[in-house]
């Protein structure tokens, strides 16, 4: 398994959630963006960070949580071959699922978000805490990290959707002008 960006912030709070949600979305209306989510380990905490802000209607047009292998393949058109080659926390199972998100959406911005979030499902290649995100804007390239986040069930998702939204933020940033 690839290195791993180590988490040794502390676990992020509601209000630091709602705090990087409200910028995000600011910039995306002000970028004239439109963004999706495709969930697993999360189960749709981004998605809801982002709709607990009034007018978000304006720049998020969905959110799939997509839990099974079943439902990454239906939803989000993962392959069943990528899913049993390199398992659904993998690089190439994220790198398809925010692909995927953007090919069923109408978005022009997509997150996805496959971990192993406790507490049990880790293995010695892929531990708890081990989050592959990836992110994607439409006709670009997708881009994928994998974290290690340490902590119980909810330390790991709090971290990831952190994490998810920061690097939103970082792919707006990076947006040709």
């Amino acid at each position: 398994m690839p290195a791993a960006l180590p988490m040794t912030t502390a676990v992020p709070t509601d209000a630091d959630l709602d705090a990087l949600a409200r910028d995000l979305g600011a910039r995306l209306q002000a970028a004239r963006q439109m963004l999706v989510t495709a969930e697993s380990c999360t189960g749709g905490w981004i998605a809801k960070c982002m709709t607990d802000i009034p007018g978000s209607s304006a720049w998020f047009d969905c959110g799939m949580v997509a839990y099974s292998y079943e439902a990454k393949q239906a939803l989000l058109g993962v392959r069943p071959q990528t899913l049993e080659q390199f398992g659904a926390v993998s690089r190439e199972t994220a790198v398809e699922m925010v692909s995927g998100a953007l090919v069923h959406s109408g978005a022009t911005l997509a997150v996805a978000v496959t971990g192993i979030a406790g507490p049990g499902g880790g293995s010695p290649d892929k531990p708890v805490g081990s989050v592959w995100i990836g992110w994607k804007r439409r006709g670009g390239y997708a881009r994928a990290e994998l974290f290690r986040f340490a902590g119980d069930r909810e330390a790991v998702r709090r971290q990831t959707v952190a994490a998810a939204l920061a690097g939103l933020l970082r792919q707006l940033e990076d947006a040709p002008a």
